[in-house]
């Protein structure tokens, strides 16, 4: 029977672009995980979607039922609505953020993963703490560079 596992995702970018960070929170019965990281310069968007890679490169299992709750329409809608897989059809042509795109694709084809929207700052717990946990991340000291936003920043 494949694992069940739910995953918050939330990213933060103090400025547009600008120092960003993301959090995820993976719950799988009585197991519980927090994961977050910061860049000195990133944006929004990018930490979004590096949330949901982080959280699905943290399964150990092919094959989980996944439930990915995040407040990103860029990341859901992309999925949901079916734009991801026309913009692959076209090599992500005069899309952002293509290398994050192709690796969350590796890792999403290797689950069945479901996405959920959730309004942003609504009192929902997991997606609070993933905020929370972004903001702290993109605050720490000395953030390592976003080496894909650095290689093309104007298409990310």
């Amino acid at each position: 029977m494949a694992k069940e596992i739910t995953i918050y995702t939330d990213g933060a970018a103090r400025g547009n672009p600008g120092p960003g960070g993301y959090g995820v929170v993976l719950k799988s019965g009585r197991h519980y995980r927090e994961l977050s990281g910061g860049f000195e310069c990133t944006t929004n968007n990018r930490m979004e979607l590096l949330a949901v890679i982080k959280g699905l490169e943290a399964l150990k299992l092919p094959g989980s039922d996944v439930t990915v709750y995040t407040d990103s329409k860029y990341v859901s809608d992309a999925v949901n609505k079916g734009w991801l897989a026309g913009w692959e059809k076209s090599n992500f042509k005069k899309k952002k953020n293509i290398d994050l795109w192709k690796m969350f694709l590796e890792l999403y084809r290797k689950h069945n993963v479901r996405f959920v929207w959730v309004k942003g700052h609504s009192n929902i717990e997991g997606n609070e703490r993933c905020d929370r946990l972004a903001v702290e991340a993109s605050r720490q000291p000395s953030l390592p560079p976003d080496e894909g936003f650095m290689a093309d920043p104007q298409g990310q």
